[in-house]
């Protein structure tokens, strides 16, 4: 696992030396003991040769030991999943910003 959270990444390759998922995107939306990224990445379609659809990831790091350790995770599957919960978020703050 990653010392740095600069580090951390999705990119990853088989045994082969084969790439098997390759980050696009990181946004680090919060630092720290337990740090919060958001990414964009694709992964190899069966064939291996084609790169399969976006998929966005939420995960959650913690930092244990001089490293950070994955702890949770939600992946949307899709690029119309992603857009409907932006969709709810963004109607969500509106309605319930000032309540806090």
């Amino acid at each position: 696992m990653a010392e740095t959270i600069d580090a951390i990444t999705l990119d990853w390759w088989d045994e082969h030396g084969v790439q098997r998922v390759r980050q696009l995107r990181k946004e680090v939306l919060s630092r720290g003991a337990w740090t919060t990224i958001v990414f964009a990445f694709q992964e190899l379609e069966r064939d291996g040769e084609t790169w399969g659809p976006v998929k966005f990831r939420l995960a959650r790091y913690q930092k244990r030991g001089g490293r950070f350790l994955p702890q949770s995770k939600f992946t949307f599957s899709s690029s119309k999943q992603a857009r409907q919960v932006i969709a709810a978020l963004g109607q969500w703050l509106e309605e319930l910003d000032g309540e806090e």
